[in-house]
């Protein structure tokens, strides 16, 4: 995997070995920075279901001031902090070790300035972000990756399709 674009533009990271980890692929995170592109600035960031960080660390490249890297599994938290320390991203990049879901329970509004999840697309996780935004939109703008054949709670989302998978960005 690699940065897409911005300061650490072409720099490879690590994906977590096995297939408990689906990393976005380069042609839907570049899809999904597109939309948020203006948003990206001096944002805070906080990248859920973060595996190998790839969304926040893009994120970070394009000009956020920070990321909550928010991931829950200790093999897959190594490669997150290997990442970040490849980048030298200490200073904006935070790993937190959380249950996503949870995590999102404890915020309040307007906490951060975009958020992205990416979870496991079996188990209904994604709704279940998708429904904590919308009762308490935890950030100005969230987006979803989730299979192409599911859809996510209606309230203002914009859905793209990319193969067998979409992303739904609520708060545009």
């Amino acid at each position: 995997m690699r940065i897409v674009a911005g300061r650490w533009r072409g720099r490879r990271i690590a994906a977590p070995a096995g297939d408990a980890v689906r990393p976005t692929g380069d042609r839907v995170r570049e899809a999904w920075m597109s939309i948020v592109q203006a948003l990206l600035p001096g944002a805070r960031i906080v990248d859920l279901f973060a595996g190998s960080g790839a969304l926040g660390l893009e994120a970070l490249s394009r000009g956020a001031a920070s990321a909550d890297l928010i991931e829950e599994a200790p093999a897959i938290l190594q490669v997150l902090r290997a990442n970040v320390a490849a980048l030298g991203a200490e200073e904006s990049a935070h790993v937190v070790r959380a249950d996503a879901i949870r995590f999102i329970q404890a915020l309040g509004p307007g906490t951060y300035d975009v958020a992205f999840a990416d979870p496991p697309y079996a188990g209904g996780l994604a709704a279940a972000v998708a429904e904590r935004w919308l009762s308490m939109p935890f950030a100005a703008v969230l987006g979803v990756e989730h299979a192409a054949g599911v859809a996510l709670p209606a309230g203002g989302g914009m859905t793209r399709r990319y193969g067998s998978a979409a992303v739904t960005v609520y708060g545009l």
